[in-house]
């Protein structure tokens, strides 16, 4: 059955990463899915969190925020401190650009990926991982380049993207109307090998069996294995 937009039930929304193309940071990345837009801008710091100090390791951490008209009525912004949900969503991007690196090659940097939304229809912590595992490598490229380090401590690379049933049928990659109406939605982190970092998953209307389970994660690896496909096309050209 067709879905609002178009789609099959395994078909992502249109993709596109634009790399290097707004601000200052060492590696940035607009990524676009469908009308889902996050900014993901790399920044490198010389040091290391207090905790952290001694181990011979660097840092990755991310950032997460809605802009106030990124949704369709206006969003407060946070002043005093990030609220519980953009605690979890930074915590995600954090741990899971994190499993793409090999922290003791990095040496003492601290890289932080702000993600930014800039309009969300859905998958935007998705989105935002993925996006900013692009800005990440070029963060790193960029201090390899510039002699910083020996080698990109990139070790394998990541992706995600949403999945959940919403009447009974398995969709891939949720807009906002499918996943306010998912039966169970899911955010799955994947490696290019197709090794879990982390799956999220909330049944809303019913449990789910394992079986339904497990097919749901299987469709959600078909749309890591193109994300990661896109991501390489980028940096290929860079």
């Amino acid at each position: 059955m067709p879905r609002n937009d178009g789609r099959i039930a395994t078909e992502l929304r249109p993709v596109s990463i634009e790399i290097d193309s707004y601000g200052y940071g060492e590696g940035t990345a607009l990524i676009r899915m469908g009308r889902t837009t996050v900014l993901c801008a790399a920044t490198i710091e010389a040091g290391v969190p207090p905790w952290m100090r001694g181990q011979g390791r660097g840092w990755i951490t991310g950032e997460y925020s809605l802009l106030p008209r990124s949704t369709t009525t206006r969003n407060r912004r946070e002043r005093q401190g990030a609220g519980g949900r953009t605690q979890e969503i930074q915590r995600l991007i954090g741990r899971a650009l994190r499993a793409a690196a090999d922290l003791s090659l990095l040496g003492d940097y601290t890289v932080t990926i702000d993600c930014d939304v800039l309009q969300a229809d859905g998958g935007t912590r998705t989105a935002a991982v993925t996006g900013g595992y692009v800005a990440l490598a070029l963060a790193l490229q960029h201090l390899v380049q510039r002699g910083s380090i020996a080698q990109s401590p990139i070790i394998r690379e990541i992706a995600a993207i949403s999945a959940g049933y919403v009447a009974g049928e398995a969709l891939l990659d949720l807009d906002y109307s499918e996943d306010s109406a998912a039966d169970l939605d899911c955010n799955v982190v994947l490696t290019d090998s197709g090794e879990i970092i982390e799956v999220q998953c909330t049944a809303e209307a019913r449990p789910i069996a394992r079986a339904e389970f497990d097919a749901l994660v299987d469709l959600a690896a078909s749309g890591v294995r193109s994300l990661i496909e896109t991501q390489r096309r980028v940096l290929a050209h860079k």
